[in-house]
This record gives C-alpha cells, structure tokens and sequence, in this order.
C-alpha cells in the first residue's frame, strides 16, 4: 500500500511539473515528451530499488546513468546526450518539488555527465544531389513530395519537427523594399516558439512547386488540411514518415542506412561556412539560440583544412 501511495505522490507531482513546463516555461511538446519518457523511466528505477524522493542519493543517480548505458532485453542503450538530458530533467523535477513543498533538495549539487564533443556529420556537396536524384521517380507521382521534402530540408536546414509542422501558409514570399523582387521562404517555428523565415533556393522552389500543383491537391482529395506535407491519406506527414523517406532515398543512392533528416541539417550548415557564410547568419538560420552551438560546424571544416593542407603542402608531410 505504502509503495502504491509512493508511485501516486510522484506520478502527480510528475503531472505538476510538466504542467508547470508547459505553461509558464513555455516548452515544446517535444521536449516535454522527452521529459516524461526520462521521468518515467527514473519511476521505475527508484520503484525497483524502493528509494525515497527525499533519500535520493549522489550514488544512486550514478547507478541510473549506468543503468541507462547498459543494453537489455527490452530496449537499446541510450546516448550519452540522452542520459545528461535526463539527468537534468531528474535534476529539475528535484529541484521543483523542494521549492513546492519547502523541502531540501538530496541532488541539488549533482553534476549530469560530460557530453564528448562529436563533430556533426555531414554529407558532402556530391552525396547531396545524389539523395535530392535518388528521390525522384517520374513514374511514381508520391516522389515529387518527397523530393520536395529533401530538397526543403537540405535548403533550409529546418528540423524535421519543424518541416512536418509546416502548413502551406508557411511558404511566403518576401519583398525586397529596393528593387521590388520577391524571394519565396519558408516561415519555421522552431524551439521555444522561435520563429525565423529561410530564404529557398531555385532548385527547392522548383521541387515544392512541382508538389504544390501537381500532387498536393490529390492527396488533399476532399480533406481541407492546412499541412504542407500530407500523407497518403490527406492528413499531415508523420515525423516517421519524413525519416523513412529520406532513409529510402539515401539507401536507392548507395549511400548506406545511417542518413537522417538531421543529416540535411548538418549538411546545409557545413556547407554554407565551407562556402564562407558568416556564423553570425549561420546561426539564425538554423535558429540556434547562442552563437556557440554553430560553432561546433566550424570544428567540421578547419578539420577539412587540416586534410587539404597535409595532403596538398608540399612541406605538410612528416
């Protein structure tokens, strides 16, 4: 009885506290999902060892993070950076209930793991085209959304969340005060409600237009969906639905089955400083909050210098 009294008292203050992320922190769905399935997964860690919220140990959050490494049966190991992001979110949640309910925090001090720093990876300038080629299919009609998906993707560097929640009144035409020409952009809303609007090249213009005129109206049928993307059926495209689409073109392009939506955005970043965009403008592109957070695509290509200089300098070989 005592531990059912225990699992209810957490499970509600679980409810309060994604309540209060929701409303007066103003985080996505997303990541409020994220932090659910996190506190979920620490309920059962503490309801199999019998821990006490307020007996919660330095010891028994490292033996969390272990556990959470650890493949089983039931579910793969998680990344280091999902572990450290549930740590936080376990963090947090402590944190919010001492301040509720007047109590002593036990891991106030706890420190989440340190995150390796990994380069993004990226696909090269060559490997791109052949994913955007390998998409197309002039037999198969449902390729001309496809194509345009991977075409907006790599063309706006948007997140695949933010590409699937695009609805058509999205594609907007800005107008330049001067000459009086307008260039076609893509309205994104991305983390914390940040809106940024990406200018589209010709080549995505082409594709999404293609889609517009040719099959959107097909698969609308008789629904009145707002969504850019729909699916078979009329509604909107699945976040699944857009990660098998790019997972299919990028193995029809002998490009192996690790290619991910995330791939484009990574691409679309390296490529624009390989080709000497500004960070500053980088980062508002891809609705980067802090400036550092691009700055791990410059690792990518002063790691592209070092290669061509060792390999090019006729004084670089050791």
């Amino acid at each position: 009885m005592k531990v059912a009294e225990e699992a209810n008292t957490f499970n509600g203050w679980v409810e309060e506290y994604l309540s209060h992320l929701a409303v007066e922190r103003a985080l996505s769905r997303n990541t409020i999902s994220a932090y659910r399935r996190d506190l979920a997964r620490f309920a059962h860690f503490l309801e199999e060892r019998e821990i006490r919220l307020p007996e919660l140990s330095h010891a028994d959050m490292d033996q969390f993070a272990a556990e959470m490494r650890q493949r089983k049966p039931e579910r793969a190991p998680l990344s280091e950076a999902s572990i450290a992001r549930a740590i936080v979110a376990i963090r947090n949640f402590s944190a919010f209930i001492a301040k509720e309910s007047k109590a002593i925090n036990p891991i106030q001090q706890y420190r989440p793991p340190r995150i390796p720093k990994r380069l993004p990876k990226a696909l090269t300038v060559e490997n791109m085209v052949a994913l955007i080629e390998a998409s197309q299919n002039e037999s198969e009609t449902i390729t001309l959304r496809d194509s345009a998906l991977i075409e907006l993707l790599y063309a706006t560097g948007a997140r695949v969340s933010e590409a699937v929640n695009l609805s058509v009144n999205d594609v907007v035409k800005v107008m330049n005060a001067e000459t009086s020409d307008g260039v076609i952009s893509i309205r994104l809303l991305g983390k914390g409600n940040k809106e940024r609007v990406v200018p589209l090249g010709s080549y995505a213009q082409r594709a999404l237009d293609q889609y517009l005129v040719r099959l959107r109206p097909q698969l609308a049928k008789d629904r009145r969906s707002s969504a850019l993307f729909l699916n078979h059926h009329g509604g909107k495209l699945s976040r699944q639905s857009a990660w098998q689409i790019v997972h299919d073109a990028a193995e029809r392009a002998g490009l192996g089955d690790t290619v991910s939506p995330h791939a484009l955005r990574h691409s679309f970043a390296t490529h624009l400083l390989d080709g000497g965009a500004d960070i500053r403008v980088v980062q508002e592109l891809l609705g980067h909050s802090s400036v550092t957070t691009t700055q791990i695509y410059t690792l990518v290509t002063i790691d592209r210098l070092r290669e061509s200089h060792a390999t090019a300098h006729p004084r670089a070989k050791r």
